[in-house]
């Protein structure tokens, strides 16, 4: 890149360029941009634009699409045997709650400014360029783990359903550690194949989506039916085994949450449909209908598979791995077709929602590459295809490796806390973009709020996990929740809204994104702690990449006029409201 040639020329440059590290650092990393600016020169830096060719109900596909699937074919067996029992019924709901007001909340920055970035571009309009990298390399990481985990279940329900072990197809390295040592080539070739239709075109990608889409809707019906007439209502309080935990919560209410978090990973599919608004024909009308409406749409239906699922089975009898078809295994012959009818209809359901993930992870990395906080090859979009080809090729090989070799329990937990930070961040960053505009407002009262009310919302994670039952803990959580609500209402008085939304905004500001951040941080307190060492790990490179590479590529393009905005020097965004209307408004 040309705009690197200053610090990145030879050497003795990069040296000279490590050296000024500190003052680049204060410069860059609380550097914000403008949506105008967004949705202008940055977009520009592509070259050729995305076509905008998809209506409400291209999003609705994708949403749905991108979420079933991932979840209740690879995660419930996991959280139903390990976590929460018959209440995953519950942790879907908690989840899918969680979701849906995460949505509201990427809705009116997707609606506000529809480009490809997603996350990283609406941190980037309020915290700055260092958040947004942060979270832009957590999001990335989020899409490559959770593809290639979704990958590695897909060869194991498509060898339930055609009736070879997957023990057969993966071959197992004796000399590396257990969780890397089954190598699974078929995971690979199919990330590779949906890597080359992505590449194609965004459009066809679409009618390929809608169409396995609707064919799976069908084949949830019919699983669902299944359940509740093959099952039993007893499975949801008995164990097969009398000596393990009984009832409904057979784990308590920490099971219920610690279920709700694992399962979360299957709502990344509506984060990937907000990445497409650059590709979205009216964004002010489709865009709502079709992130939030997919949401509810999902979380219905995996409830009721959820449900289902608790019926066929004991919670102590699931698979683990394949619990569906795996549930009408050792049943008499007239039952056998349903186990193959239910591995291969997961199979093609795992499928969308590779599709959908695959196509959000390619436009992060191309925003992201407009930034130039990673090279700008990445942001390269193809004359012809009109798609990312650079960043989906990249990510899909990437994807590609980490399946090959990367068992799925490595995996869950470590994209469960990326994508809670990232929606967590997401929520603060609405807060602070309706209650402060840069240049003109103090920003530290709505700051201090956001910091009071997390460390409230964290306190009360803690106490809720760790502290014994017992009058004490219930009277600590209550005098956590009124501190909480009164840190809300205080705020709502006395601080008034910077900006509002002109064309779909979040009700009942600030208390749906506040409602937003307390289910993220509490969600993150039931993972466990090897979770965590894994993430800080990733953060801490992710930390290391931006003071190594990012903050001087970024400040070389500042110098050479490719990127102009600083913090205390962005135009009043209310002076530019015209030509955000008239750039996309139909």
């Amino acid at each position: 890149m040309e705009s690197h040639g200053s610090s990145f020329s030879g050497l003795d440059s990069y040296f000279r360029a490590l050296a000024q590290t500190p003052a680049r650092l204060a410069r860059r990393a609380c550097s914000v941009s403008t949506s105008h600016e967004e949705m202008s020169q940055v977009k520009a830096r592509s070259g050729s634009v995305m076509q905008r060719t998809l209506r409400w109900y291209d999003l609705v596909g994708f949403g749905i699409g991108g979420m079933v699937g991932a979840g209740v074919f690879v995660i419930t067996g996991h959280a139903s045997r390990l976590r929460a029992g018959p209440s995953v019924v519950i942790s879907y709901a908690i989840a899918g709650l969680c979701a849906l007001l995460s949505s509201f909340c990427y809705t009116e920055f997707a609606v506000d400014m529809p480009v490809a970035g997603g996350a990283f571009s609406y941190l980037r309009i309020t915290f700055g360029e260092f958040a947004a990298f942060l979270t832009g390399a957590n999001l990335i990481m989020d899409y490559v783990m959770s593809n290639a985990a979704v990958a590695r279940g897909f060869t194991a329900y498509l060898g339930s359903a055609i009736g070879i072990s997957t023990s057969k197809w993966r071959l197992v390295i004796h000399g590396l550690p257990d969780g890397f040592n089954e190598i699974d080539t078929f995971a690979v070739l199919v990330v590779l194949a949906i890597t080359l239709i992505i590449c194609y075109s965004t459009r066809e990608s679409s009618l390929v989506n809608m169409l396995l889409t609707i064919l799976h809707i069908l084949f949830i019906g019919f699983v669902i039916l299944m359940g509740f007439w093959k099952g039993d209502w007893k499975n949801f309080t008995q164990p097969a085994n009398p000596n393990n935990p009984s009832g409904f919560f057979p784990f308590g209410a920490p099971g219920v949450f610690n279920g709700a978090a694992m399962v979360y990973l299957s709502y990344i599919g509506y984060d990937a449909v907000s990445t497409l608004a650059e590709e979205v024909h009216d964004p002010v009308k489709d865009i709502p209908i079709g992130v939030s409406g997919s949401v509810i749409i999902v979380t219905i239906l995996y409830c009721l598979m959820a449900a289902s699922m608790s019926m066929l089975l004991p919670y102590d009898m699931i698979d683990a791995d394949a619990p569906f078809s795996a549930a009408f295994r050792g049943e008499s012959d007239g039952w056998q077709w349903v186990s193959n009818v239910i591995g291969m209809g997961a199979s093609f359901g795992i499928l969308t929602s590779l599709l959908v993930a695959m196509l959000g992870q390619a436009r992060y990395l191309c925003v992201i590459g407009r930034s130039n906080v990673v090279p700008a090859w990445f942001a390269r979009v193809h004359p012809k295809t009109s798609t990312p080809v650079n960043a989906s090729a990249f990510l899909g090989i990437f994807t590609a490796a980490i399946a090959l070799f990367t068992d799925l329990n490595v995996l869950l937990n470590l994209v469960s806390i990326g994508t809670l930070f990232v929606f967590y961040m997401v929520a603060n960053a609405l807060v602070y973009r309706r209650y402060v505009a840069i240049g003109t407002t103090n920003p530290w009262p709505t700051l201090s709020f956001l910091c009071s009310f997390s460390f409230t919302s964290i306190l009360f994670t803690l106490i809720w996990h760790f502290m014994p039952n017992g009058k004490g803990k219930a009277f600590m959580l209550g005098a956590c929740a009124v501190i909480a609500i009164a840190i809300i209402q205080l705020f709502h008085c006395i601080v008034p809204q910077a900006r509002k939304p002109e064309f779909w905004g979040v009700p009942l500001m600030p208390w749906i994104p506040c409602a937003s951040i307390f289910l993220n941080i509490f969600l993150l307190g039931s993972l466990d702690g090897p979770s965590y060492v894994r993430f800080v790990f990733f953060s801490a490179l992710a930390v290391l990449v931006y003071v190594l590479y990012s903050v001087h590529a970024s400040f070389d393009a500042e110098g050479g006029g490719s990127i102009g905005q600083k913090n205390g020097e962005i135009a009043r965004e209310s002076d530019e409201s015209e030509d955000h209307i008239n750039s996309f408004k139909v």
